[in-house]
């Protein structure tokens, strides 16, 4: 049986990081999209116009497929890399964090970098509410409507919802059941004879 949880942020955190005069700013947040994440990243941008970095790592997506970091003008590996190494650390997912770096004139090294932008990452993701969710699989059904009491017996039983109803020639409607259920249900639909159903999508 696979694993069908995964965890994000339900409110989002903030970290500040000081090190011989450099601050380092880190906010967590929620995002489900590259461009969600972007526009967020351009907005933190616009707040602290006039720091020298905005480093920032995201991952989205249940299975934590798409995620990307940059340095934004760091030293390579020093800044995108420790906060990506933070989310997976912290195990979410659908979370960009940015860590703005205001130069206090002091180099800090390469590792005194990777130091910094961890630690100011980590104390975003330790301030954030986090939640665990489902992964949800969301199937439709279509059938005629002397299989309605039938359908509606099955959804009962499993307690699913309607989504989308229509109920026009034929009947139509949508539900989402948590993966480690889905083909399950799926096959219970599937042997009642006149019933159609296909996959929409993971959520």
């Amino acid at each position: 049986m696979t694993d069908d949880t995964y965890q994000m942020l339900s409110a989002p955190g903030e970290g500040l990081y000081k090190e011989k005069g450099s601050k380092f700013i880190a906010s967590a947040f929620t995002v489900f999209s590259e461009d969600e994440a972007k526009r967020a990243i351009a907005e933190i941008k616009k707040e602290y116009y006039d720091a020298r970095h905005h480093c920032f790592a995201y991952m989205i997506g249940p299975e934590k497929a798409n995620f990307r970091s940059s340095d934004d003008g760091e030293p390579s590996g020093t800044a995108g890399k420790p906060i990506l190494n933070q989310i997976l650390s912290k195990d979410v997912t659908n979370v960009c964090v940015v860590v703005t770096r205001y130069f206090g004139g002091i180099k800090l090294g390469t590792s005194g970098l990777i130091n910094a932008y961890k630690t100011a990452a980590r104390e975003a993701l330790d301030n954030a509410v986090i939640v665990e969710k489902t992964i949800d699989e969301v199937f439709a059904l279509e059938f005629g409507y002397p299989l309605m009491n039938e359908v509606m017996r099955i959804m009962k039983e499993e307690n699913l919802e309607q989504m989308n109803p229509r109920f026009e020639m034929d009947c139509y409607l949508e539900f989402s059941t948590r993966r480690n259920e889905a083909e399950r249900i799926a096959t219970r639909f599937r042997n009642l004879f006149g019933v159609k159903i296909s996959h929409i999508k993971t959520i």
